[in-house]
């Protein structure tokens, strides 16, 4: 069973928490605001209504979108093989939603029956719930890191893989092998996916659709559309409209 319970003070827009990791795993849900996760394995998302899972050891910073309040749960050995072996981002459901809220309040003593309950329903609907498909690949090379680091700090940079190259210092040709070879999708993909996480936290906080696509370097609204469905699984106007009713 989960035994502990711990809390976060809250994030201001841009807020960094360093890269640190634990002896147990930990749930994280982002009760206003948005969280993003990074670990080796790579960048995960969470707006509303997302729970970010990231097991035990696993080394793991964060940045808040938003001012931000973020509700932590401490997940021990055991119970945590109940959960995947690698970070991941649950929809959370309303009955789930609910429970993880009232287990990391204030008002619930640590291991009494009634949070022992509570936490039990939250192990057992994160069983069921869908989880996000969003998972951005980070890199360990440091000339492909170089690369990645310019478009995380600018998603509508027009630049071509060659130009970024002459901006790191390495050749087109080399860090067209590095995407391929160690995140396994090509430029083109790897920034399309980022352009698409940095959507879905826009979508969320009720950017229209238009000024998403605008924002994060599309050339119109109707390319957008269709890398969000490929991706995501429905239309950036359902995406947003859902997101929205839920908060």
């Amino acid at each position: 069973m989960i035994e502990s319970v711990a809390g976060c003070p809250p994030l201001a827009h841009g807020e960094d928490v360093p890269p640190h990791s634990h002896d147990f795993g930990q749930l994280r849900y982002a009760a206003s605001g948005a969280l993003v996760t990074t670990t080796r394995a790579g960048t995960w998302v969470a707006p509303a209504n997302r729970i970010t899972w990231v097991p035990p050891f696993h080394v793991h910073g964060s940045r808040a979108h938003g001012a931000t309040v973020v509700r932590l749960l401490e997940v021990p050995a055991a119970p945590a093989r109940r959960l995947p072996a690698q970070p991941a981002v649950f929809t959370a459901s309303a009955l789930l939603r609910e429970a993880y809220l009232a287990v990391t309040g204030d008002h619930e003593p640590a291991g009494s029956p009634r949070a022992r309950l509570l936490l039990e329903v939250v192990l057992t609907e994160l069983d069921r719930a869908p989880r996000e498909p969003l998972r951005l690949p980070e890199p360990g090379d440091p000339r492909l890191k170089a690369v990645t680091d310019l478009l995380h700090a600018d998603p509508a940079s027009p630049a071509t893989l060659a130009e970024l190259g002459h901006r790191t210092g390495s050749s087109e040709r080399t860090l067209s092998r590095l995407f391929g070879s160690e995140l396994s999708m090509s430029f083109h993909q790897w920034r399309t996916l980022l352009r698409i996480q940095r959507a879905v936290l826009e979508l969320g906080e009720g950017t229209s659709v238009t000024d998403t696509a605008t924002r994060l370097g599309w050339a119109n609204p109707t390319s957008f559309i269709d890398a969000f469905t490929d991706l995501v699984g429905q239309t950036p106007g359902r995406y947003r409209a859902k997101a929205r009713a839920a908060g």
